[in-house]
C-alpha cells in the first residue's frame, strides 16, 4: 500500500450522469422570483418584444441572466452555469438565442426598460407587502423617512464601447449615476436606478440627479412621483449640492440631506462662530465621539449673503472634527480651519424641540451605505459593462438592478432581521448558500432537493427556502 504525503487525499476525476446539483442554493432566488411575482411581470411587461414562434419568453431570458449574475456570473456566456441545471432553473435559453434577445431589446431600449422598471416596482411592492413590519416603508413619517440615496461610481472599459469616453481619474470608460433604496441596519438594500452616463459626464449635473431622482420615485410603491412628500427623503453627497437640483425638490416637497460646499471665507466665519454654539457629535451608537462637533450654520451664512438663491427653509449643518493621526491636513484649504476638518451638508429638517443635531448629522453620514450598495452592485455585474452598444449595456444595467432587488428580496422574505444572513454581501451568501452542494430526486412526481446535511449552512438554505415557500399561497392571487 503507497502512503500519501501530501495534504489532500489524491483523488481520480472523470465526468458521469450523476444527481449532483450545481448553484443548488439558486433555488431560494428562484423562489423568491415566484413569490414577489417578478417572474409574472416580466412576462407580461415583455410579451410585445416575444415572436410568435418563440421558444423562449424574453421575460425568462431576462430573469435567467439576473439569476446568472447574482450567481457571480459577469458575462451573457455565464448563463451556462444553470443553463445546465434545468431541475432548478428550467429551460435556458441557448448562448446565441440570449445574445439576439439582448440585441432585439436594446433595438428598442427606451420602452423595453420602462416595461422593466414597471415589472421590478410591482415585485417590490408585493415583496414589501410580504415584509410587513420589516419592510423598508413600513411606518414610514415625514421625522423618519423612506431614505434613497444618490451616486455615482466609475466603470471603467477595457475596450471600445459606445460612449465610453475619459474620467476626471484619468480612467477610460463610464460614470453611472445611481439610486438605491436604503433597508437601515437590519439589511441591506435595492436598487431603483442606474442612469448609464459617459466616463465625462460631471459630478454635480443637476439635470442627471433631477433624471434618476425621477427613475428612483417612479419606482417606489405607493408614491406619487409628482407630489412624494416628506416621507421620502434624497440623500446625497456634494455632488447633489447644486442649487438647481436642491430647487427642484423642494418643489415636490422631498425632505433632503445633501453633502454642501463651503465658501471660500469659511475660515473667517468658522472663527466668528461662539464657542457654547457647538453641540458634540455622536457615533453609530449614539455614544458622545470625542474631537467631533456640530453647528447650525444657517444664519451666519445668510448673514453674509451666502445662501442667496438656495431654496428657503434650508439649513447648512456643519461637523468639525480633529483628523486621525497621520492625516495630512491642507492649511491652505477652507475645509481645514486651526486643526478642524470641517464638512457641511443641507437639509430641510424643521427645527424642532428635542431634535438634535447630532442625530441630523449621523443620519446624513450613514449616507455612508450607499457605497455599501455600490459595491454589491458592482459584485453583481456593474464592475465591468461587456457589451459594445451604449443601449445593450442599458439593458445590462436593467439585469444587474434586477439581480441585486432579487438578492435583497430573498434576504428580506427568507431570513428574520436578527439573523446575519440579511446582512451578508454577495461574495459571502453565494459562497454559503447559493453554491451549497445538493442532490435532485424524483418522487411521486415531485422533484426532491436534497441539500448535504454536512454542508455548514444546510440549516439556514432549508429554513430559509421553507420561509419563502410559506408565502407562496401569500402570494397568489385570490
Amino acid at each position: 500500500m503507497k502512503k500519501t504525503t501530501g495534504f489532500y487525499p489524491p483523488v481520480r476525476v472523470d465526468s458521469a450522469p450523476v444527481a449532483a446539483v450545481g448553484s443548488a442554493g439558486g433555488v431560494l432566488l428562484t423562489t423568491a422570483a415566484e413569490v414577489t411575482g417578478l417572474s409574472a411581470a416580466l412576462r407580461d411587461g415583455l410579451s410585445p418584444w416575444r415572436k410568435p414562434t418563440a421558444v423562449h419568453d424574453p421575460g425568462k431570458v431576462l430573469t435567467d441572466l439576473s439569476m446568472t449574475l447574482a450567481l457571480g456570473g459577469d458575462c451573457l456566456a455565464d448563463a451556462a452555469v444553470i443553463r445546465s441545471e434545468p431541475g432548478i432553473y428550467g429551460r435556458v435559453a441557448s448562448e446565441a438565442t440570449v445574445s439576439r434577445t439582448i440585441t432585439a431589446l436594446a433595438g428598442d431600449a427606451d420602452r423595453v426598460l420602462a416595461a422593466v422598471a414597471a415589472a421590478r416596482k410591482v415585485a417590490r411592492a408585493r415583496a414589501w407587502e410580504l415584509a410587513g413590519e420589516h419592510a423598508p416603508n413600513h411606518g414610514v413619517t415625514a421625522d423618519d423617512p423612506l431614505v434613497v440615496d444618490l451616486d455615482a461610481t466609475l466603470v471603467t472599459a477595457h475596450s471600445d464601447k459606445e460612449q465610453a469616453a475619459p474620467n476626471f481619474k484619468r480612467g477610460y470608460g463610464f460614470h453611472p449615476l445611481c439610486a438605491f433604496v436604503d433597508h437601515g441596519s437590519d439589511g441591506t438594500g435595492e436598487t431603483l436606478a442606474i442612469r448609464l452616463r459617459p466616463g465625462n459626464a460631471g459630478s454635480n449635473t443637476a439635470t442627471d440627479h433631477i433624471a434618476v431622482t425621477r427613475e428612483a420615485l417612479a419606482g417606489l410603491p405607493g408614491i406619487n412621483p409628482s407630489r412624494p412628500g416628506r416621507k421620502v427623503m434624497i440623500r446625497s453627497d456634494g455632488g447633489g449640492g447644486t442649487k438647481e437640483f436642491l430647487g427642484w425638490l423642494a418643489q415636490r416637497g422631498l425632505s433632503y440631506s445633501i453633502g454642501f460646499t463651503l465658501p471660500a471665507t469659511t475660515p473667517a466665519l468658522y472663527r466668528t462662530v461662539p464657542a457654547e454654539a457647538w453641540q458634540a457629535a455622536v457615533n453609530a451608537d449614539r455614544d458622545v465621539r470625542e474631537g467631533a462637533d456640530v453647528v447650525d450654520l444657517t444664519d451666519l451664512l445668510n448673514f453674509h449673503g451666502h445662501l442667496k438663491g438656495w431654496p428657503v427653509g434650508m439649513r447648512v449643518i456643519v461637523r468639525r472634527e480633529r483628523p486621525h493621526p497621520g492625516a495630512q491636513l491642507r492649511f491652505d484649504m477652507f475645509k481645514h480651519v486651526d486643526g478642524y476638518r470641517l464638512t457641511a451638508f443641507a437639509t430641510n429638517a424643521v427645527r424642532a424641540k428635542g431634535r438634535q443635531l447630532a442625530d441630523l448629522e449621523l443620519r446624513h453620514r450613514r449616507r455612508a451605505r450607499c457605497e455599501d450598495r455600490i459595491r454589491i452592485a458592482k459584485d453583481t455585474g456593474l464592475r465591468n459593462l461587456p457589451l459594445y452598444g451604449f443601449d445593450q449595456n442599458r439593458v445590462w444595467c436593467a439585469l444587474v438592478m434586477l439581480a441585486t432587488d432579487l438578492t435583497a428580496w430573498t434576504q428580506l422574505l427568507a431570513f428574520t432581521p436578527e439573523h446575519p444572513a440579511r446582512r451578508w454581501e454577495p461574495k459571502r451568501i453565494r459562497l454559503r448558500l447559493f453554491t451549497i452542494p445538493a442532490t435532485l430526486a424524483h418522487h411521486a412526481r415531485r422533484v426532491l432537493l436534497h441539500i448535504k446535511d454536512t454542508a455548514p449552512w444546510s440549516d439556514l438554505t432549508v429554513t430559509g427556502h421553507a420561509r419563502l415557500t410559506d408565502l407562496v399561497e401569500l402570494a397568489a392571487p385570490t
